[in-house]
């Protein structure tokens, strides 16, 4: 799934929304790193309705500078722990901050009808970032302590690409963060490497 953001897209393919968080920093994709992707607030705002952490339509106005740092803040601690997990390595004080951001309590959600009379999910106040932050931080925590899915977490072997992934293919050997990205990044330059040992 990809929301457009302008100059930016944004993929949603990591299997976790705190994996998505952590793949919007510049490194994480570099064959398209542009600076910080999250550097403006209607940036975030997009994110965190492509991540579906808000509804559709869901008005964010209140998403300004100090949304964006706490966002990126969130995201670095996650991106040590992810990190220290695949390495086998302790993540220093990226641990507290996750837990004290994930203290807080998610959105309220409820079922509201739209206009065809379907039932569809809606905040129950307006997005706060706090509780937005949370939702995120919850995600990575549950990530975290959970053996089987912190043995399923796997970086990407594309050549111009860190992201992240959760493998949730049957044999357990994805490669790549997305076939249809990086796979295909890997299997043109494939095929030019065979063509030009050929001519």
């Amino acid at each position: 799934m990809v929301a457009g953001t302008g100059s930016y897209d944004w993929r949603f393919d990591s299997g976790r929304v705190c994996l998505d968080l952590v793949a919007t920093a510049p490194q994480a994709d570099r064959a398209g790193a542009c600076g910080e992707p999250l550097a403006e607030p209607g940036r975030l705002a997009c994110w965190l309705t492509g991540a579906g952490l808000v509804p559709a339509g869901t008005r964010l106005g209140a998403v300004d500078a100090v949304w964006v740092a706490g966002f990126l803040e969130l995201r670095d601690s996650i991106a040590q722990l992810v990190g220290a997990a695949l390495e086998g390595r302790a993540a220093g004080p990226a641990l507290e901050t996750l837990n004290d951001l994930a203290e807080g309590p998610p959105p309220g959600i409820r079922a509201v009808r739209d206009e065809n009379g379907t039932l569809v999910r809606a905040l129950s106040t307006a997005p706060a970032r706090d509780a937005l932050l949370a939702a995120v931080a919850r995600d990575a925590v549950d990530l975290l302590t959970d053996p089987v899915a912190r043995s399923r977490l796997r970086r990407c072997e594309g050549d111009s690409c860190a992201r992240v992934y959760l493998d949730t293919s049957r044999g357990r050997r994805r490669r790549w963060c997305s076939s249809e990205v990086c796979g295909n990044r890997e299997r043109v330059a494939r095929h030019r490497r065979r063509a030009a040992a050929h001519s």
